[in-house]
C-alpha cells in the first residue's frame, strides 16, 4: 500500500482536485454539475486558503484522490465544503477521509475557530453517518450563520462545535 500523504493545496494541485470532484458528483451521485457550477474551485486560494480557512488534498504515488476545504465565514466560523475521497482510497483501511478531517480539526484548534458548518445533499448517506461518528450534530437551515455559503443542492446541515486546544 503506498503512503497517503495530506498536504495543503498549491496551484498545480487544480487538477486531480477536479479529476477527484467531478466523476464523484456526477457519475456516483448523478447531480448534474460541472466545475463552471462551482467557481469557487477555480479560485482555491483566494476562497478557502483566506482567512482562517485552508483547503487540504490528499495525494498517492503524485495523484490527488482526496479534496477538503475550509472556508472562513467570520465571526470564527467556517464552512467545511468539498469533502471528497477517491473510490479506490475510501474506507478504515487507507483512512483518508478521517485524515483529512483530522487535519482540518487540528487546524480549526489552532487557530481559533469556534464552529464548523456544512451543508450536504440527502444523497450522501455515507457521509451523513461519517460526520455524524465524528463530532457532527444535524442542524437546520435556520441555524446556520447568515454568512454561510448555501448551496442550492444542500438538503441537510450539520454543525459541529471547536474548543480551543
Amino acid at each position: 500500500m503506498s503512503e497517503i500523504e495530506i498536504r495543503p493545496f498549491v496551484g498545480a494541485d487544480l487538477g486531480g482536485v477536479l479529476a477527484v470532484i467531478l466523476p464523484i458528483q456526477c457519475e456516483e451521485f448523478g447531480i448534474a454539475i460541472t466545475a463552471n457550477d462551482q467557481p469557487d474551485l477555480a479560485v482555491i486560494p483566494e476562497f478557502y486558503q483566506a482567512g482562517k480557512g485552508q483547503f487540504w488534498v490528499a495525494v498517492r504515488n503524485g495523484q490527488v484522490v482526496g479534496t477538503l476545504g475550509l472556508k472562513d465565514i467570520g465571526n470564527n466560523q467556517t464552512a467545511l465544503r468539498k469533502m471528497f475521497v477517491a473510490a479506490d482510497v475510501r474506507g478504515r483501511e487507507h483512512g483518508v477521509a478521517n485524515r483529512l478531517l483530522s487535519q482540518l480539526v487540528a487546524h480549526a484548534e489552532d487557530h481559533g475557530i469556534k464552529d464548523i458548518f456544512l451543508g450536504t445533499t440527502d444523497k450522501f448517506l455515507a457521509a451523513h453517518r461519517f460526520y455524524e461518528k465524528n463530532g457532527f450534530s444535524e442542524v437546520s437551515k435556520g441555524e446556520l450563520p447568515q454568512s454561510f455559503p448555501l448551496m442550492a443542492v444542500d438538503t441537510k446541515f450539520y454543525r459541529r462545535g471547536i474548543t480551543a486546544a
